[in-house]
């Protein structure tokens, strides 16, 4: 399962249209990291992946970076933050607590896709 963390539906839907077309990938959505969590909590399969937002309601995609990186069954968990913040610290902060990559919005979906595929390779995921 490919988890996509992420409130705008505009921009749930355009990452879930681009994360299928990963090999065996079952995309979820979840609209914010405290809702992800219950997913994952709930989920039969583990994760291969997150892709998150930083800026949402409840819990931030920072705290879900944070709390994802505490339990070792993630802790190589391929995560990837797609985020609109404006704060030029953002990608810093980020990859600080464990992200593995950062795109800014507006970002090509395609070159998302590619890290994405990247990053399952490097870790034996696909």
């Amino acid at each position: 399962m490919i988890l996509i963390v992420e409130d705008s539906p505009q921009m749930a839907t355009n990452l879930e249209i681009a994360l299928t077309s990963v090999d065996g990938a079952d995309v979820q959505v979840a609209e914010s990291g405290e809702a992800a969590l219950r997913l994952l909590e709930h989920s039969r399969r583990p994760p291969v992946a997150v892709v998150t937002d930083l800026e949402m309601p409840r819990m931030s995609g920072y705290e879900l970076i944070a709390h994802l990186r505490s339990d070792p069954r993630y802790s190589r968990l391929p995560i990837i933050v797609s985020s609109g913040s404006v704060d030029p610290e953002a990608p810093r902060r980020a990859l600080g607590i464990g992200a593995d990559a950062y795109f800014s919005k507006p970002y090509s979906p395609g070159e998302l896709r590619q890290k994405l595929e990247t990053l399952l390779k490097e870790r034996g995921h696909a």
